[in-house]
């Protein structure tokens, strides 16, 4: 089962190709998706299964300034790689994020409301519905960190299900080779953000969403039960 995949220079995609060298994993450099002509390129090339979409403009700060490049990296180029999968008849995994959900209630499950709390989660959910057009897709939610916690606080009072790369990429790994189609979920238990930031740095302080004036998004986390039960009748 031969893996193409965008994004290369990402955490996500540095990761997944350690895990599995045999991936062919492309930057932008090698393969612009906002160029559709440059995906059908690679795709003839290297005659893959299935496409791993990660390629995506995802720092939050430059991307509320610069809607071009936000539109056309993450909502086009998603919908020229649909486009392309749709042609070359792949299977297509498309990475998005929790934040799709408005973060008010938690443990949110795939059928779930959704109402994505910036711009880089509309932009990701412009990237859902392209895909959703295709047949044979997985639309994957999850969130990601380094193995590093770059701050000096951590809300005491957020909730998320996010989990290091090194912790979330096999579980990607998994369900791109599966059969799985539609939505699903892919994080760890529920879990303030200070929990979470304490595992990685023993120094970081309390801290909360007031102090900050941070009324927005405070509850991310997911209901995990769909892809645990796939994980255990799969063993």
């Amino acid at each position: 089962m031969k893996i193409l995949m965008s994004g290369a220079n990402g955490l996500l995609g540095k990761e997944l190709k350690k895990i599995e060298p045999s991936i062919i994993s492309l930057s932008r450099k090698d393969m612009d998706v906002s160029n559709y002509n440059q995906i059908i390129e690679q795709i003839k090339k290297n005659k893959p299964d299935i496409f791993l979409h990660l390629a995506a403009f995802t720092d939050n700060r430059k991307l509320e300034n610069d809607p071009e490049r936000t539109i056309n990296d993450n909502i086009i180029g998603t919908s020229n790689v649909t486009l392309a999968c749709i042609k070359e008849n792949l299977r297509l995994i498309y990475i998005s994020t929790d934040y799709v959900y408005s973060g008010k209630k938690g443990l949110y499950k795939e059928n779930d409301e959704i109402l994505p709390v910036n711009k880089y989660a509309w932009s990701k959910l412009g990237g859902e519905c392209a895909v959703t057009q295709h047949t044979n897709h997985l639309i994957i939610r999850t969130s990601i960190g380094s193995l590093i916690f770059p701050y000096d606080e951590a809300f005491v009072d957020m909730w998320t299900s996010k989990d290091t790369v090194n912790v979330i990429a096999p579980l990607i790994l998994k369900a791109t080779k599966s059969n799985l189609n539609g939505i699903i979920n892919i994080g760890t238990k529920r879990k303030n953000m200070f929990e979470y930031a304490n595992k990685l740095n023993s120094d970081v302080k309390k801290a909360t969403r007031n102090e900050f004036g941070d009324e927005t998004v405070f509850d991310t986390s997911f209901d995990n039960s769909k892809f645990t039960s796939f994980l255990n009748n799969d063993k």
